[in-house]
C-alpha cells in the first residue's frame, strides 16, 4: 500500500486579499511534511474556470516549485487534460518531461479528458469526441518521448510534422502513466490501455475489490494493449481525510471540508445553473448540503469501525486506530494506493499539518514492514503478462528520410478544416434539456413535481429518454430497464443502436428501479444524488446493481472525469 496527498486547491468563498497566494504558500508547505514523514506521493489536478471547487490551472508550476522543497516524494499530475484544444500534445510531451529533469525523474503522469461544462465549453471541446481525443493525444505524447525525432501526425483531432521533441524525460521510456477513473467502466478502460486507475469515485474498500479483481484480470489478457511504451499496474483510490486522537474533533475539523469537496464536484459536474463570477457555491452549499446527502448531523463519534458512506460522505475522518482498519480493509481488496484530500473547503492549514504529522507517527508504520518485497512479487507475477501487454503496442517509428522543415507546406496541412458532427448538436440540445428540466423540478414539493409530470407527460418524457439514448455509453448492454412509479411503470427497451420505451411492466427487466415519481425526476434532473435516496430507502434496486451508475450517460448525462 502506498499513500500520497490530492490536491484541487479548493477556496470557498469569500475571497480576501492575500488569500489564493496563501493557498498555495500553505500547500507547499504540507507538501514539504509530507515528504518528510513518508507520503509516497503528491497528485495536483488541472482544471479552469471551476471556482471555489478548484484553483489549480498550472499544476506543474506548483509541482515543479514543490520538487525544489521535497527530496523523494513523487509529483503526480493528476491529471493533464489531454484534449488538444486544452493542451496541445507537444506542449505536454515538453512540460511533462522538464518536471522529470527537474525532479531527478519524479513524474507521475495523470491523464483524463474533462467532463465539467465550464471546460469543455471554455475551450471548445466536443463531449462526444473527448475520449477518442484522450487515446489520440496519448499515443501522440508517449512516441514523443521514445522518437528521435518525432516522426508527426495526422489525424482527426491532431496535426503536426517531424520534429524533435526536447527536453527527453529522466525516467525510461517515459514516466508511469495513470487515467482518471469515477465508474468501474472507466477503470476498465484504464486496464485495457495498460495504464493505472486514479479512481475519483468514493466506493467502499469491498467494492473496490471487485474493480480491482476486474482490472488486473484485464491486465494480464489479451485485452491489454498499452497506450504507452511501458504497463503501469495500479489502483488508486481517492478519500477525504482529517486526523486527531479524538474522534471528534476529527470529525470537528474535517467534515465540512469533506461534504464541500463532494457538493462542489456535484455542482459542476451536473446541470447545476452556474452564472461565472456570481455564483457562489459556499452559500449553495450551506444551503443545500442536507437535500444533497451530506448533512452534518449524520456524522458522529463513537462510530467505530469507519464506512465510507454512512447515509453521508465521511471517507477517513477520524482516529489513527480508525485509519488503520479502514486501510487494511482496502490493502485486503487489493488497493495499490489511496490518495488523501485533506485541502478542501473550509479545512484550515494547521489542521492539516497536524494531521499529516499524526499519519507519519501513528498510521504510517504499520503499513511500511515487507512492502518492497510485496511490490516485488506482483512485478514477477505480472512481467510476463506485461511482456505480452506490450508487443501487442505498435512500436516506435522513424521519421521520414530526408524530412526538411517546410513552413508553408506545414501550415497548410495543419489548417485543413472539418465538417462539424451532427451529434454535436444532439448533444448540446440534451444538455440544454436537462438544464431546463432542472429549473422545473428544483425547490418544487413532490405534490407540485407530480402534478405537473402526469401520466401524459411521462410518455413524452420516457420518449425522450429513448431518443437521447447513448449505446456507446452502455458497455454492450441490451436489454429492458423496469422504472416504477409512483402511479405508473414504464420499460425502457435497450437495443444495439437504438432504444424504445413502452408504458407498463417488463417482461424480463434486467433492473427495476422503484422509486416516487417526484425523486425519480429530481435524479434525471440532477436535483437528487440517487446514492442518498438509496440509502434512505426512498430508491429501491433489484436486478444488475452495475447498470445503474450508466444510467445517466446513457440518456445524455454527463459523468465526473
Amino acid at each position: 500500500m502506498r499513500f500520497s496527498l490530492f490536491y484541487e486547491h479548493q477556496l470557498p468563498r469569500p475571497w480576501l486579499d492575500g488569500q489564493e497566494q496563501r493557498l498555495y504558500q500553505d500547500a507547499l508547505d504540507q507538501v514539504e511534511i509530507a515528504d518528510r514523514v513518508g507520503f509516497d506521493c503528491v497528485w495536483e489536478v488541472e482544471h479552469h474556470f471551476l471556482e471555489e471547487y478548484s484553483h489549480s490551472s498550472a499544476p506543474e508550476v506548483f509541482l515543479a516549485a514543490a520538487s525544489q522543497r521535497t527530496k523523494r516524494i513523487r509529483l503526480g499530475h493528476g491529471i493533464v487534460q489531454m484534449p488538444p484544444a486544452v493542451n496541445h500534445p507537444a506542449r505536454i510531451a515538453e512540460r511533462i518531461a522538464t518536471l522529470d529533469l527537474v525532479s531527478n525523474g519524479r513524474v507521475e503522469f495523470g491523464t483524463g479528458e474533462s467532463s465539467s461544462s465550464a471546460e469543455l465549453g471554455g475551450f471548445g471541446v466536443r463531449r462526444t469526441e473527448k475520449r477518442a481525443q484522450w487515446q489520440d493525444a496519448v499515443d501522440a505524447v508517449t512516441r514523443m518521448f521514445v522518437e528521435e525525432p518525432f516522426a508527426g501526425w495526422s489525424s482527426d483531432h491532431v496535426r503536426m510534422p517531424p520534429r524533435n521533441v526536447l527536453p527527453k524525460p529522466v525516467q525510461k521510456p517515459h514516466p508511469p502513466l495513470w487515467v482518471a477513473c469515477s465508474r468501474r467502466e472507466t477503470i476498465e478502460f484504464a486496464a485495457r490501455n495498460g495504464v493505472g486507475a486514479l479512481s475519483f469515485s468514493f466506493v467502499e474498500p469491498e467494492d473496490a475489490g471487485k474493480w480491482v479483481d476486474e482490472y488486473y484480470r484485464i491486465i494480464a489478457s489479451e485485452e491489454c494493449v498499452p497506450a504507452g511504451f511501458a504497463v503501469n499496474p495500479n489502483v488508486t483510490v481517492v478519500l477525504p481525510m482529517m486526523l486527531h486522537e479524538d474522534e471528534a474533533t476529527a470529525i470537528d475539523r474535517g467534515i465540512d471540508g469533506a461534504h464541500f469537496f463532494a457538493f462542489a464536484l456535484a455542482h459542476y459536474y451536473g446541470p447545476t445553473p452556474h452564472d461565472p463570477g456570481r455564483t457562489n457555491v459556499w452559500e449553495e452549499f450551506q444551503a443545500h448540503r442536507d437535500a444533497r446527502g451530506l448533512s452534518r448531523e449524520q456524522i458522529i463519534a463513537g462510530a467505530g469501525t469507519l464506512n465510507v458512506n454512512i447515509g453521508s460522505l465521511r471517507g477517513a475522518v477520524g482516529t489513527p486506530a480508525q485509519v488503520i482498519d479502514l486501510i487494511r480493509r482496502y490493502e485486503s481488496a487489493g488497493v495499490d494506493q489511496i490518495a488523501f484530500v485533506l485541502q478542501s473547503g473550509p479545512n484550515r492549514h494547521e489542521h492539516i499539518c497536524e494531521s499529516l504529522e499524526l499519519f507519519g507517527t501513528a498510521v504510517l508504520p504499520h503499513f511500511t514492514e515487507g512492502r518492497e518485497e510485496r511490490e516485488a512479487a506482483k512485478a514477477e507475477r505480472l512481467a510476463p503478462a506485461i511482456e505480452a501487454a506490450l508487443a501487442r503496442r505498435t512500436p516506435a517509428r522513424t521519421a521520414p528520410p530526408g524530412y526538411r522543415i517546410d513552413e508553408d507546406a506545414e501550415v497548410a496541412r495543419a489548417h485543413r478544416s472539418r465538417r462539424p458532427l451532427r451529434e454535436d448538436v444532439r448533444a448540446a440540445s440534451r444538455r440544454r434539456f436537462r438544464q431546463g428540466f432542472y429549473r422545473l423540478v428544483h425547490g418544487r414539493t413532490d405534490e407540485q413535481i407530480e402534478r405537473r409530470f402526469g401520466p401524459s407527460a411521462q410518455r413524452l418524457f420516457f420518449a425522450g429518454m429513448a431518443r437521447a439514448y447513448d449505446p456507446s455509453a452502455a458497455g454492450g448492454f441490451t436489454g429492458e430497464l423496469e422504472f416504477r412509479l409512483t402511479r405508473t411503470t414504464w420499460t425502457l427497451v435497450l437495443g444495439k443502436s437504438r432504444a424504445r420505451a413502452h408504458p407498463g411492466p417488463a417482461d424480463d427487466p434486467s433492473l427495476t428501479l422503484t422509486v416516487k415519481t417526484a425523486d425519480f425526476l429530481r435524479i434525471i434532473a440532477g436535483d437528487a444524488n440517487p446514492a442518498t435516496l438509496l440509502m434512505d430507502g426512498r430508491l429501491e434496486l433489484r436486478g444488475d446493481y452495475d447498470l445503474a451508475p450508466r444510467l445517466s450517460e446513457m440518456f445524455g448525462g454527463p459523468s465526473p472525469y
